[in-house]
């Protein structure tokens, strides 16, 4: 899978568990990455999840395998992991290019022959699944990506060295996505109100950090800063309406205190006449790793229960 500015992206499909049972394609499991034979065949399928993990997360990491199996039985699921992470190829921006990638994967979900096609982000993953249903946020991340490669290619001519890719074009249309489930995402960035927030932020903007999610996390992240900074998840979801949004949190969640989902909610006018939901979810940690199955299956449920295809 490729995205609009380039990145090689591993992605895999999950069938539906009422298909596996029919379905005599993939592997035994259900699933097919995206370069496996029929994997880009159309066929008419009813909804799809697309998975955005957190950071320092992959597709085969247990927690997301674990969620889409889960996940599974409200639709096929797309999983994929976000550059810098796993077998996908670039530098990880931590949230920014990263809507490019979830773009390539909900296009892949619509080439399946999905006629819904739903986000379900995690952390980081949550933030860009925002993002990503703001819609305008596609067209400036490629914007920001052509340049960071004009600079590239400005500093690699001036040493003479080819640059690796010319020629890129902003024409790009965002995926549409029908309905947004973000869990444990922040509102704002730059936040450091929390121990572990502080070590992300040690691990993102220091050599050492970086060093230690290379080898000890198997996360690649760019050196460079934000250029400009894209827009965050609180500005992003008032731009969201009418697809339906779901924001769920824990309140126990250590990185992020609960004034990040009510800030959200309040700009989304979740408790007004919008579209949009909040749940606090009692003894719920962080992110992908501290969902339950039975909290997995009760964001099935929101998203198969009149959330129509847009």
């Amino acid at each position: 899978m490729l995205t609009a500015d380039g990145i090689a992206i591993e992605a895999e499909h999950r069938l539906s568990d009422a298909e596996i049972v029919s379905e005599h394609g993939g592997r035994r499991d259900g699933t097919e990455g995206a370069g496996s034979a029929g994997a880009g065949a159309y066929r008419e399928r009813e909804s799809a999840i697309v998975v955005a993990h957190g950071f320092t997360g992959a597709l085969e990491r247990p927690a997301v395998r674990r969620a889409a199996r889960v996940l599974a039985g409200y639709g096929g699921v797309v999983t994929f992991s976000f550059r810098g992470h796993g077998r996908s190829g670039g530098l990880s921006t931590v949230g920014d290019l990263e809507v490019l990638d979830l773009d390539a994967a909900v296009a892949w979900a619509r080439r399946l022959g999905y006629r819904r096609v739903v986000t379900v982000g995690f952390s980081m993953g949550g933030s860009v699944v925002l993002r990503h249903a703001a819609g305008t946020t596609v067209h400036a991340a490629v914007r920001s990506a052509e340049r960071a490669s004009a600079r590239a290619s400005t500093l690699t001519a001036a040493d003479g060295v080819r640059p690796a890719r010319e020629g890129r074009t902003t024409a790009h249309s965002p995926a549409h996505v029908d309905a947004v489930v973000s869990v444990s995402s922040p509102a704002r960035w730059y936040y450091r109100g929390t121990a572990p927030m502080r070590r992300v932020h040690w691990a993102i903007t220091r050599p050492a950090g970086r060093l230690v999610s290379r080898y000890g996390l198997k996360t690649r992240i760019r050196p460079s800063d934000w250029d400009p900074v894209p827009l965050s998840p609180v500005e992003a979801v008032p731009l969201i309406a009418p697809t339906p949004l779901l924001i769920v949190h824990g309140d126990q969640d250590g990185y992020f205190p609960l004034d990040h989902p009510l800030s959200l909610a309040a700009a989304a006018g979740a408790d007004g006449d919008s579209a949009a939901e909040l749940w606090i979810e009692p003894g719920f940690g962080h992110a992908e790793n501290a969902a339950r199955d039975a909290l997995l299956r009760r964001i099935g449920d929101w998203l198969t229960s009149g959330v129509p295809a847009r």
